[in-house]
C-alpha cells in the first residue's frame, strides 16, 4: 500500500514538475511555428494558382512568346514540387524552398513584361485583375514570412532560456530556421506592368 501511495505521489510530482518546466508552452509555441509555416505555404500556393491563370490569359494574346510561357510553367512546376515539412525547417531546407520560389518570381517578372508588346493584352480585364491579384499575393507572402519569422524568434528564444533549455534538450525541441533575405534583396526588383 505504501508503494502505491509513493508511486501516486511521485507521478503527481513529476506531472507538476513537467508542467512547470515549460514543456506545454514549448508544444504551444512549436504549433504556432507550424501554423505560421502553413500560412506561408498557403500564400505561395495562391501565387502559383494565380500564375497558372495568368499564363492561360497571356497564351491567347502572345502566341509568339512561347519560350517565356514554357519557362514560367516549368518554374511554377519546380516551385510546387519543393515542399517543406514544419519539422524540417532547417536553414538549408528553407534555402532550397526559397530558391524554387525565387525562380518562379524571376519567370513571373518576364511574363509581366510581355504585356508591353501586346496592347490588347494590356487592356484585357482578366489580365489586369490577375495582375492585381498577383501583386496583392506578393504582399501577403511578405506578411506571412514576417509573421513566421516573428513566431520562430519567439519559439527559439523560449527554448534557449534557462531552465527551458534543459527541458527543450531533454524532449528534442530544436531551433527553427528563419527566412532570410537573398543576396541583392536590398535592391527592389524592376517589374513593369
Amino acid at each position: 500500500m505504501k508503494k502505491i501511495i509513493f508511486n501516486v505521489i511521485a507521478f503527481a510530482f513529476a506531472a507538476v514538475s513537467l508542467s512547470s518546466c515549460g514543456y506545454n508552452s514549448m508544444v504551444e509555441k512549436q504549433e504556432e511555428v507550424d501554423e505560421k509555416w502553413s500560412q506561408v505555404q498557403t500564400q505561395y500556393q495562391r501565387r502559383s494558382d494565380l500564375i497558372g491563370n495568368l499564363v492561360e490569359v497571356v497564351k491567347g494574346y502572345a502566341k509568339h512568346e512561347n519560350q517565356t510561357l514554357v519557362e514560367v510553367t516549368a518554374a511554377r512546376a519546380r516551385a510546387t514540387q519543393v515542399t517543406l515539412d514544419p519539422d524540417k525547417l532547417t536553414p538549408e531546407n528553407i534555402q532550397k524552398f526559397q530558391q524554387a520560389q525565387d525562380g518562379l518570381s524571376a519567370s513571373l517578372g518576364k511574363l509581366m513584361l510581355i504585356h508591353e508588346s501586346y496592347p490588347e493584352l494590356k487592356a484585357n480585364t482578366n489580365f489586369l485583375e490577375l495582375q492585381s491579384e498577383v501583386a496583392g499575393t506578393e504582399n501577403r507572402i511578405g506578411v506571412a514570412r514576417r509573421n513566421f519569422n516573428e513566431t520562430v524568434k519567439e519559439y527559439n528564444t523560449y527554448i534557449r532560456k534557462f531552465p527551458n533549455n534543459l527541458t527543450a534538450s531533454m524532449f528534442g525541441f530544436e531551433k527553427k530556421a528563419y527566412f532570410e533575405s537573398q543576396s541583392g534583396a536590398d535592391k527592389a526588383p524592376k517589374i513593369e506592368f
